[in-house]
């Protein structure tokens, strides 16, 4: 993990191998923003007609790189756009700040230290900046560059993330400047640990596998664990778990991960969909949709780092996080469209598309999970296509069964930069699910078959407890090229939603 300092250095002269600044779009070409004082200084006040010159406009996540005039201790000024210039007596966004921050430590990827100049009005802005920068300081390179690192060559193999982020303008004595760093580091690092598990390989990252990675780590945190494994979850009739990984031979595990506080006034409960591979099982997936199928335990991955990030920061609010871990395959013994599963709350599902495994999972673990009587319930999961049609790469979709809680959500998302929309519930739907032989058939029709999924999802959560589902689908897994802080490949996506939402419900700030 990249570290993390707050520095009383000034930015001629902290020595480092690059000097962040940040540049605001304005209406007749770049405008250097607050925190690049000293900087500009060092151009003799013309830093921003030599970005100009250069073809810098401090267009959102632009990167322009400079070499350092005297007067600095850097070899390199790295400017980063901002967007447009704020309105007055306005600051910067906090996302725009994010991204900011994000962008300029990908470009310096390789780079041992980087001072960041930014502006920081407010604690806000320190955790936005501290926490962008750490989000975009992640690459995984565990399994890059072996020959080369088997051979001993240091300089062999993938640039490795910057080592090092030093926030000037941010003051190491003040409570609110330094709990804002020390919380962004908790949370990013978090993120990353569940981009880590996302981008794994799913022949080293099965079910048994993520739940001891689960249980080791969780223990270190003062966080008690519970694994289910296959004999487990038999015996106890956990037939959606089972149903779904039975044609594997990676059998399934359902991992209960319990955070308490002496003085916690509410519970939560997350569950995660974690289908460590999915190939659709009997209903198989067409060639060129298996290839990044590992992600499928996107949800299970956001629980898990959610869950040890509240514990980290001693939330005042007890969470229960549920893994419900499997792997979908054909074979056998795996189960074929036209099954009827029992499951665990003892409804009956007749199977009419295996592909449709991950409600079958959450079924199970709703179920359970509602025992507990928590105060709310939150499941995480990539569920449907449906979604990512719906409101496309990078927007999860929230559903639930109280409009309120569904708008918080929302909010909170929306607060901590996670792009999401309310999605509704419409009861019409349900009756395409009526099954002539079980209780209710796990696909309905066609059209709106993302609403259908929670429509099946609320079926399993307890009488009375309030509940969200967050589809996930589309941003959990970029594909494309990395922007702001986002990488290529698992994104971590929710973890920041969840830990808000905690933190929110332990200080009773919750609408």
């Amino acid at each position: 993990m990249t570290a993390l300092t707050l520095s009383t250095s000034g930015a001629a002269t902290l020595r480092a191998d690059a000097l962040v600044v940040g540049v605001a779009k304005g209406p007749k070409g770049p405008v250097v923003a607050a925190g690049a004082e000293a900087v500009d200084k060092a151009y003799d006040g013309k830093l921003a007609a030599v970005l100009d010159a250069v073809g810098a406009s401090g267009a959102e996540s632009e990167i322009t790189k400079l070499p350092a005039p005297a007067g600095l201790k850097v070899p390199m000024v790295l400017a980063v756009g901002l967007g447009p210039v704020p309105e007055k007596d306005e600051s910067f966004d906090e996302e725009a700040l994010r991204r900011a921050a994000g962008a300029a430590a990908r470009a310096l990827h390789g780079s041992k230290k980087a001072a960041f100049a930014l502006p920081l009005d407010d604690a806000s802005a320190v955790t936005a900046v501290a926490e962008g920068a750490l989000l975009g300081a992640y690459a995984f390179t565990a399994y890059q560059g072996g020959e080369k690192k088997a051979a001993g060559d240091k300089n062999g193999g993938p640039k490795q993330p910057l080592a090092e982020i030093a926030l000037l303008g941010a003051k190491p004595r003040d409570k609110e400047h330094k709990a804002a760093a020390e919380r962004a580091t908790v949370v990013a690092t978090e993120v990353n640990i569940a981009r880590d598990l996302v981008n794994t390989p799913p022949n080293d990252l099965t079910p048994e596998a993520f739940a001891a990675v689960a249980s080791a780590t969780a223990k270190e945190h003062g966080i008690k664990v519970q694994v289910l494994d296959e004999k487990a979850l038999v015996k106890g009739g956990f037939g959606g778990i089972m149903g779904v990984g039975k044609g594997s031979e990676n059998l399934p595990r359902l991992v209960k991960l319990t955070y308490t506080h002496p003085k916690a006034e509410k519970t939560l409960a997350f569950v995660g969909k974690g289908i460590t591979y999915d190939s659709g099982g009997i209903s198989l997936k067409p060639a060129g949709h298996n290839e990044t199928m590992k992600c499928d335990m996107a949800g299970a991955a956001a629980v898990f780092a959610s869950v040890v990030a509240v514990a980290k920061l001693g939330l005042q609010v007890n969470v229960t996080g549920w893994l419900a871990l499997a792997e979908n395959m054909p074979s056998g013994s795996a189960t074929k469209p036209g099954d009827v599963l029992r499951m665990y709350s003892g409804k009956t599902v007749e199977v009419l598309n295996t592909d449709a495994e991950g409600r079958l999972v959450l079924g199970d673990a709703l179920t359970k999970a509602s025992e507990d009587n928590p105060d709310a319930i939150v499941d995480v999961a990539t569920l449907t296509g449906a979604m990512v049609l719906a409101l496309g790469n990078r927007t999860f979709g929230i559903m639930a069964n109280d409009d309120a809680f569904r708008t918080s959500i929302h909010e909170i998302a929306e607060e901590v930069g996670e792009s999401s929309w309310p999605m509704p519930l419409p009861a019409d739907l349900r009756k395409s699910m009526d099954s002539p032989t079980a209780d209710i058939a796990n696909m309905g029709e066609r059209m709106g078959s993302g609403l259908l999924a929670g429509l099946f999802l609320k079926e399993f959560v307890g009488e009375g407890i309030t509940w969200a589902h967050l589809d996930i689908a589309g941003p959990a897994f970029h594909e494309g090229a990395p922007y702001g802080y986002t990488p290529k490949g698992g994104t971590g996506s929710a973890v920041r939603t969840l830990v808000r939402l905690a933190e929110r419900t332990a200080t009773g700030d919750l609408g």
